[in-house]
């Protein structure tokens, strides 16, 4: 897996995921109590999660944190 590959696909899950709950990235982070540009960041794969941060996500969307780390498409 290339370098950052995986802040890419927990990106995309993110946004999918929700998108699936109806929210905006304004209305999710003000659930998390974060900035919406930081959720834009880890949107794009720009930024960094710890896994406490993974956890809190997965909590807030009603998943496993394990579904956010896999890939939704086939390798490239």
């Amino acid at each position: 897996m290339p370098e950052g590959e995986l802040q890419r696909i927990v990106g995309d899950n993110l946004r999918r995921r929700r998108l699936e709950k109806g929210l905006s990235q304004e209305a999710f982070a003000e659930l998390l109590g974060w900035h919406r540009t930081y959720i834009g960041g880890l949107e794009r794969g720009e930024r960094n999660l710890s896994l406490r941060a993974l956890e809190r996500i997965a909590g807030r969307l009603g998943v496993a944190p394990y579904e956010l780390l896999e890939p939704s498409d086939p390798p490239r």
